[in-house]
């Protein structure tokens, strides 16, 4: 059990049978009435965001989910394998478990696998990775008339707005939670 006064960012906890994540949290102490907690949780399945707010030092139930480190190996249709670096054991995940990691998965790269009660809930990427451009459009010279971006495709088949600069065959740093360049490698 964690106190409602214990939580931080990351911590996860059991409401209803779901996990939540706690994204946001915020003390208040009004100067009547007693003190609450106002989070933002999100649901660690679905990625659905939920505000909710608990009173001071109400217990929740901890959810302990397990972190395995995977290697991503292939792709078979819409099922991924990956193969566990310590047991070499193989788990086949689908797209959906997957969501938006699936734009940034490169053969033979490593990421941990969440699970709840032996249960896979989905995956924790690197906060960024490196991947490079095979389709983009040549930049023009003094055209900054849409904001100095135009759209390049990735070796992932994902696209993503890119400064003018950026050519053909350029290996890029991506932000995996936002999906956004941040700058060259």
């Amino acid at each position: 059990m964690i106190s409602s006064n214990d939580f931080r960012n990351g911590v996860t906890i059991e409401i209803d049978g779901q996990v939540f994540s706690v994204i946001e949290f915020q003390h208040v102490k009004p100067g009547k009435g007693s003190a609450f907690v106002r989070t933002k949780l999100r649901n660690v399945k679905t990625g659905a965001v939920v505000e909710r707010t608990f009173n001071a030092g109400e217990k929740m139930p901890r959810a302990h989910i397990d972190r395995r480190e995977m290697q991503y190996l292939y792709a078979n249709g819409d099922e991924y394998s990956f193969m566990d670096t310590e047991t070499f054991e193989q788990v086949s995940i689908t797209a959906t478990e997957l969501g938006d990691a699936l734009h940034f998965l490169k053969e033979n790269m490593n990421i941990a696998l969440l699970q709840f009660q032996g249960v896979t809930i989905g995956v924790d990427m690197p906060n960024s990775v490196e991947l490079e451009v095979v389709e983009t459009d040549p930049g023009l010279r003094g055209d900054t008339a849409t904001g100095g971006t135009k759209p390049a495709k990735l070796e992932t088949g994902y696209v993503v707005r890119v400064p003018l600069f950026i050519e053909n065959g350029d290996k890029l740093i991506i932000d995996t939670r936002s999906g956004e360049y941040l700058s060259r490698a």
